[in-house]
């Protein structure tokens, strides 16, 4: 009887063992979509147009204290459910402390995956305050709604 439970007991510990180094070497972890530059003149007019004025009505909020909400044609709806008037009121209050009045944005590159039909755009934004640089994304897919839209501090290479 003390060999089968000690033969029970190796079992088990090799099925542990063998489950914690199939986690351990991430042959079931995602991995994060992989974008690739592409030529800004490449992307559609439609959706940079959109890109830029979507994302300039967000940070133009800060400057005017008034937020127009996304439709359900400019934003997907998981956008919608996460920009809310709350967090852009604190958001805008960090920005305006720290970077003053938002001003411009220009577009520095645009990054494909093909594989989730999303395209990201980077713009380089000014505030009154130069000393630091913020960076606004806007990610927008094939439907040309808005996926994700984020601010980040400036990095000449685009990190996910």
């Amino acid at each position: 009887m003390k060999k089968v439970a000690y033969c029970f007991l190796l079992l088990l510990l090799i099925t542990a063992c063998k489950s914690r180094k199939t986690a351990a070497t991430g042959e079931h972890v995602e991995k994060k979509p992989e974008f690739i530059k592409v030529s800004i003149n490449e992307v559609s007019s439609v959706k940079k147009s959109r890109a830029y004025a979507l994302g300039k009505r967000m940070l133009n909020t800060c400057n005017t204290s008034t937020f127009k909400p996304f439709t359900k044609e400019e934003a997907t709806d998981e956008v919608l459910k996460k920009i809310n008037k709350d967090k852009i009121a604190m958001t805008c209050q960090n920005i305006l402390r720290v970077f003053g009045q938002f001003q411009d944005m220009k577009l520095v590159e645009a990054l494909r995956n093909d594989e989730d039909g999303l395209t990201i755009f980077r713009y380089k934004c000014e505030y009154e305050k130069k000393y630091k640089i913020k960076e606004l994304r806007v990610s927008i897919n094939d439907e040309n709604k808005i996926t994700a839209i984020t601010t980040k501090d400036w990095n000449d290479t685009y990190h996910p």
